[in-house]
């Protein structure tokens, strides 16, 4: 695959009164035998890009049950703590298998490294776990409620992080769709984890006890859609990749579906049927942006021209003999 240099890529150019004057054809930019320039992760899209939304669930769960807990909404705080202690079981299962043995997991916590995302966030993990599970099982067995208070606290504590480091974890690396937005990154997987939230609260609370859930759908819905359209700017001609392919038709339908959701719980949310569907849409639409976010970045590493391209436009034209 061939693209277009910058303007002033292998051009000679005669200045004329009006300006520059084309005299040989612009450029096209070709990598050493057509091949990436970096080596595109190895990791497997349904396992780390379903790690990435199941972690966003859990940690935006937990923060929605604290909060339902301190407002006397018991039926939905015991559920987001099922639901969390379910979502980051399935999360930790599903970095396992790409990691391809358990031991590997194990070994990661042998030393904390602040300087690798990776480290701090299985040791995140490794606090987050725990937390989460005793919160769940105080909560639905009725027993030890100071320890169940105590647990969901530190659940919620450790909640957003957990729902926001594999953005730092993505932009960490050299994927140009994934470093580019290093600054966006976090913010987008926040307002998806908080959407996906609270779809599971629309789906599982009863119509009394959503209230809360609905606002939070409406401004994952806001955040969600500034989040993408500042990405975009940021990264110039690497968000082709956010809009084409697999990754576009992935981004589109989040957008919708995410949109969609909120509305129809904001709309409709006192019906429980309108909750039910709004809920699951906000589900679909954020596990459309975790993959879609995946896919991009696949996108960018495999296409030598996302890495080369903007390095030379970001270093400016050559100086002048």
């Amino acid at each position: 695959m061939t693209h277009e240099a910058p303007r002033r890529e292998g051009t000679r150019t005669r200045r004329r009164r009006k300006g520059e004057q084309l005299m040989v054809p612009r450029a096209e930019f070709r990598s050493y035998y057509g091949r990436p320039v970096i080596k595109a992760p190895s990791w497997a899209a349904r396992d780390i890009a379903g790690y990435f939304f199941l972690g966003g669930l859990a940690g935006a769960g937990s923060v929605l049950a604290a909060g339902a807990q301190l407002t006397g909404r018991t039926t939905v705080a015991t559920a987001m703590k099922v639901s969390s202690l379910a979502a980051v079981s399935l999360s930790a299962a599903a970095l396992i298998n790409d990691l391809g043995r358990p031991d590997r997991f194990a070994h990661m916590l042998r030393v904390l490294k602040p300087t690798s995302p990776m480290s701090v966030g299985s040791w995140l993990l490794g606090g987050y776990g725990p937390a989460a599970g005793a919160a769940a099982l105080c909560a639905v067995t009725g027993r030890l409620p100071r320890t169940g208070a105590v647990a969901t606290a530190a659940a919620a504590t450790l909640g957003p992080a957990v729902a926001t480091y594999t953005a730092v974890l993505a932009a960490d690396t050299a994927v140009p769709a994934w470093h580019g937005a290093h600054r966006e990154l976090p913010y987008l997987f926040a307002a998806s984890a908080t959407a996906a939230a609270a779809g599971m609260a629309l789906v599982v609370a009863p119509s009394r006890e959503s209230a809360p859930a609905r606002c939070a759908a409406v401004l994952a819905a806001v955040a969600d859609a500034t989040a993408v359209r500042a990405a975009e700017r940021r990264l110039g001609m690497v968000a082709e990749t956010y809009r084409e392919g697999r990754a576009g038709r992935l981004l589109r339908a989040a957008e919708v579906l995410v949109v969609g959701g909120a509305v129809t719980a904001a709309l409709g949310g006192r019906y429980r049927s309108a909750a039910v569907a709004g809920g699951l849409a906000l589900l679909a639409g954020s596990a459309c942006t975790r993959f879609g976010v995946f896919a991009a970045g696949i996108a960018s590493a495999e296409d030598p021209a996302y890495t080369v391209l903007p390095q030379r436009a970001a270093e400016g034209p050559p100086p002048s003999p």
